[in-house]
């Protein structure tokens, strides 16, 4: 078995081991030094290239991780993506400099479908709104919206709208949804109606998107989109923010065309605190914290860890994306 005390590790996300001390420790005792993002936010490509020079071994964030940044990358040999997205990475800079990158799918899937279901329920019952009026002494009745009967759309029927629409079953909704490669007997055991996207769109009072970021839906929640919806439905993002059009968006929900929706992830992340969707009280909007929970983080840093240890070691990873 290979030596890995020769090996630097670069770790950036911020929850990696948050939960589990463990976890750190058994990286800590098995490579030479472990470097850690102190910084409490995803890093810059020009953060990232600071950190590069001597690394063999990168446990990646939401980090942008583009051509610029692998210029410096003098000694890499594992990008270990913590999570299941790999949009930020330049897979093409790191294939030309020999750098194998991998993910951790399916990790995060239940940490995420929970946290969409729970802002579904506080867009309908109008949860946060409530618990401030209250904590200011007063005591509004609101009226909210029911799921029995109502239809929600999933756009992206993958492993986290799987589990989306799993745990939305119990509500007593029609479930419909979209996705590119659908897996129809999943849809067929637990009901779930296949439509095309515009149907899907057009036919929903809350759709909720969980689609990857490829060049052909970086975008895609338009004008033309929003405008397609029905009227006084709700929009949910917990899958990245550069699939929407912020400014469209925002046109849609002060038209008052949508009556509210849920954000975890923005084009710009951290957002602006000039960004009009963190001013409105119909839209709720959270830190792309889709993933944080005990188990995810956990699972996601022990697939990370594994993966980035054994292509230090010479062995082949599980996950591999390049």
């Amino acid at each position: 078995m290979k030596d890995l005390k020769r090996y630097k590790v670069l770790v950036t996300p911020t929850s990696f081991g948050k939960d589990n001390p463990k976890l750190r420790a058994d990286l800590e005792s098995q490579v030479g030094k472990v470097i850690y993002n102190e910084t409490g936010k995803p890093l810059s490509s020009d953060e990232v290239a600071t950190f590069l020079p001597g690394v063999d071994g990168y446990i990646a964030g939401l980090d942008v991780i583009d051509r610029e940044a692998l210029k410096a990358a003098d000694r890499l040999k594992v990008i270990s993506r913590y999570g299941v997205g790999y949009d930020r990475v330049d897979l093409e800079a790191a294939h030309e400099k020999g750098i194998i990158v991998t993910n951790t799918p399916g990790a995060n899937a239940v940490s995420v479908a929970e946290l969409t279901v729970g802002l579904m329920l506080s867009l309908a019952r109008q949860i946060p709104e409530a618990v401030l009026s209250t904590r200011q002494g007063k005591w509004p009745r609101f009226s909210g919206v029911s799921l029995r009967g109502k239809t929600i759309g999933i756009l992206g029927l993958g492993a986290i709208g799987k589990c989306v629409a799993a745990r939305l079953k119990e509500f007593d909704c029609r479930i419909i949804a979209f996705d590119p490669s659908v897996d129809l007997k999943f849809a067929t055991d637990l009901g779930v109606e296949v439509s095309s996207m515009n149907e899907v769109i057009s036919q929903s009072d809350f759709l909720t998107l969980h689609l990857p970021l490829l060049p052909e839906t970086r975008g895609l929640v338009n004008a033309d989109f929003l405008n397609k919806m029905k009227k006084g439905s709700y929009f949910l993002n917990t899958a990245r923010g550069e699939l929407v059009v912020e400014a469209d968006l925002i046109t849609a929900i002060q038209s008052n065309h949508l009556a509210g929706a849920a954000l975890d992830v923005f084009d710009q992340e951290p957002p602006s605190t000039e960004n009009p969707l963190l001013q409105m009280s119909n839209v709720l909007v959270t830190p792309h914290s889709g993933a944080h929970s005990d188990d995810a983080t956990n699972a996601m840093g022990k697939m990370a860890m594994e993966d980035c240890l054994a292509v230090l070691r010479g062995l082949n990873p599980l996950y591999r994306v390049i």
